[in-house]
């Protein structure tokens, strides 16, 4: 019969795969020019540098 496990996990190998569910996460960090918060290995998207050089010309909004 499929889908019926042959026997029962213990609860280390239970928590073990609980506790591993946030490392996939994508976490932001602050751009080293202007501080604001960017994605990894990813030009900022508001002052357009990438690796201390600028890449992007970023427009400024008008109010």
């Amino acid at each position: 019969m499929a889908g019926v496990p042959q026997s029962r996990r213990s609860h280390r190998e239970v928590r073990t795969r609980r506790a591993h569910w946030a490392a996939h996460m994508v976490r932001a960090g602050a751009c080293p020019q202007c501080h604001e918060l960017r994605l990894p290995h990813r030009v900022c998207p508001h002052c357009g540098y990438y690796n201390g050089m600028p890449i992007l010309e970023i427009k400024e909004k008008k109010s």
